[in-house]
């Protein structure tokens, strides 16, 4: 059987991290090794790592008090000190699981089924279900060719190629990592019936604004082509809040393009994306599925 590790960055999470933890020992296939970086976090959330940690040796616990890296940077950062503890670890594929999530008993034995008939499937895992009016449902931004960085798994060789997780000043470094997967010829897929539940509420208005509004100049800083991000945008504009997220990233978006900000990526990247993009496009106005 393939071994796997996991890295976990979190940051006061103690209402909902023994959620996530509960759900990985009722796993059927265990990871080799699970670090959990609590990344300055002021409740109890080491408290209730510790005490999993004494009781099952695969879990470890890093405490980082660095203030250096704030915001969307601050992951990366400690999924960086999460994979250096593994550097001497024996493992197959190395992923993340985010500290507000669970999925069913076998989630990684299946995901380990897909990447054992696939050997071309470099970046997979499952989809994300939310609550909406009392009961978990699927995202609507779910497709098969992204997959969601709150549960995943990447094939080591992949994984390697890529050069991990890279940190982006607005985020986007799952995106970030497929991209250059597929460049480099790796598959990446998500399957619908691996449900992943998020268990975080959704935010109120003022904070849904404020995320969108950054993942509109997280996809300028990646090269998004300015007619997809239009027409993106467009398709989400039914998400509930109705209008109010897709108008709030495409205003993140445009603010980016109208100051003439420089993408944080290399061109050879944002070339890829965007001939990506364009044939996505093409087949979205033909009516093709893509």
């Amino acid at each position: 059987m393939e071994r796997y590790v996991i890295m976990t960055a979190a940051h006061n999470e103690a209402k909902l991290i023994g959620t996530t933890i509960e759900s990985i020992l009722a796993q059927t296939v265990r990871p080799a090794l699970w670090v959990i970086v609590s990344d300055r976090s002021t409740d109890d959330t080491d408290e209730i790592v510790a005490r999993y940690c004494s009781d099952h040796s695969f879990i470890r616990l890093i405490h980082l008090d660095d203030d250096i890296a704030r915001g969307t940077t601050a992951k990366v950062n400690a999924l960086r000190s999460a994979y250096d503890e593994m550097l001497h670890c024996d493992y197959d594929f190395i992923g993340n699981v985010d500290a507000d999530v669970s999925f069913d008993s076998r989630y990684f034995e299946r995901l380990l089924y897909h990447f054992r008939l696939n050997p071309s499937l470099g970046i997979s895992g499952g989809q994300i279900y939310e609550v909406l009016k009392g009961t978990f449902q699927p995202r609507r931004s779910n497709s098969i060719t992204s997959v969601a960085h709150a549960a995943q798994l990447v094939r080591r060789q992949c994984f390697y190629e890529i050069s991990g997780y890279i940190a982006l000043e607005h985020g986007g470094e799952d995106w970030y990592a497929e991209i250059r997967a597929r460049s480099r010829g790796w598959q990446v897929r998500a399957f619908p019936e691996l449900k992943i539940m998020h268990h975080r509420p959704t935010g109120g208005a003022d904070s849904l604004l404020r995320h969108r509004f950054r993942e509109g100049k997280m996809d300028f800083s990646v090269g998004s082509h300015p007619a997809f991000e239009i027409v993106k945008c467009a398709r989400r504009f039914p998400e509930r809040p109705v209008g109010i997220g897709s108008i709030a990233r495409l205003a993140g978006f445009l603010s980016s393009y109208l100051n003439s900000d420089t993408p944080l990526v290399p061109q050879q990247t944002i070339s890829f994306l965007r001939e990506e993009q364009m044939n996505k496009l093409k087949k979205f106005i033909c009516r093709q599925p893509y």
